[in-house]
């Protein structure tokens, strides 16, 4: 009978189309709880901005500076979640609110939102260009490479390049590059620039070098490494799955192509969630607040390949360079 049932079970379960349909009664905000989420997180990071600023001790500055990265990816996602029109539409204050954050975290609306919708719509595809995501060679793409191709395609992929993502991401990827390739469409990338070289030299001359490196350097290095490495291990993991692009299909990219990313209560908190990424791939417009919700209801979404922060997991992630399609995985050049 168990097996039977199980059997049943499978029968019932939801793909396609009815199963993205199946996510829409999540894709409803609360208004109310939206601004609670922005309006305290904003307290707290004005609160670790302050005291990363004007604590007495160096040591002190330090502590609120490392709060106000985890702080940072928190609002981040809230501001990632606004661009996906999942939560505060339609008001002015939240627009006004967002596009500072954006300019401020080196991720101006522009290219954030272009970048990462592409992301969205071709998330694990092998042969489409990689914007918004670390690029993925086959085996045979990398061996046709030339030395110097293959040099540059495993520094994008380095850890240390993810873990210096404030530079390599965000002040080259989302600013320097876009507002080169684009400038008319991109101008606020060159704000961004302007106004972040502008803050760090004007709080280093006016309250010292250790509240500059303490408010401002510190948090930017230790919040984009953890937003990057994120951003890569959601879709480079043992287990993910690419597909040429003709096999391609939205709901597989998501439940196989995105992983579900199990941390503690507080890493959830400070990354908002987007642990739950197969979910929030498979329908963007559920708020942040209510992916654990909808993985709960609905069983479709309970068997995500699993990843985690362990450090036995992240190195397990840093291991994958190439896609082998005979093996059909991510595997590593040994």
């Amino acid at each position: 009978m168990p097996a039977v049932q199980e059997i049943v079970h499978k029968e019932k379960m939801r793909k396609g189309k009815e199963l993205i349909l199946a996510t829409k009664a999540f894709a409803k905000e609360d208004r109310s709880k939206s601004w609670w989420h922005l309006v305290t997180t904003m307290m707290l990071f004005f609160a670790s901005m302050a005291g990363s600023f004007f604590a007495p001790w160096f040591a002190l500055k330090i502590v609120f500076g490392i709060f106000q990265a985890f702080v940072s990816v928190r609002f981040f996602i809230i501001y990632h979640d606004y661009l996906h029109h999942s939560i505060l539409q339609k008001s002015k204050l939240a627009n006004f609110i967002m596009t500072l954050f954006g300019v401020y975290i080196l991720a101006p609306k522009s290219i954030w939102k272009r970048s990462h919708d592409y992301h969205h719509n071709h998330n694990s595809k092998l042969f489409s260009a990689s914007i918004g995501s670390y690029p993925i060679a086959t085996r045979k793409k990398f061996e046709s490479m030339t030395r110097s191709e293959r040099i540059v395609y495993l520094t994008i992929r380095h850890p240390l390049t993810i873990g210096l993502g404030y530079l390599s991401m965000f002040i080259y990827g989302m600013c320097i590059s876009s507002f080169v390739s684009s400038p008319k469409r991109h101008w606020d990338s060159l704000l961004t620039l302007v106004f972040h070289a502008s803050y760090i030299a004007l709080i280093a001359i006016f309250l010292g070098w250790q509240s500059a490196f303490a408010g401002i350097l510190l948090p930017f290095l230790v919040g984009h490494a953890l937003g990057s490495y994120l951003f890569y291990a959601q879709h480079n993991f043992p287990g993910v799955i690419f597909q040429a692009n003709e096999d391609w299909a939205y709901e597989g990219a998501a439940l196989k192509s995105s992983s579900y990313m199990k941390t503690s209560a507080f890493w959830a908190w400070v990354t908002g969630n987007i642990g739950y990424h197969h979910i929030h791939h498979l329908n963007s417009r559920i708020p942040f607040y209510r992916l654990p919700e909808a993985m709960k209801a609905l069983p479709e979404l309970q068997t995500a390949t699993v990843t985690s922060l362990n450090p036995r997991d992240i190195i397990a992630c840093f291991r994958l360079k190439i896609w082998d399609p005979e093996r059909g995985e991510m595997v590593g050049l040994s």
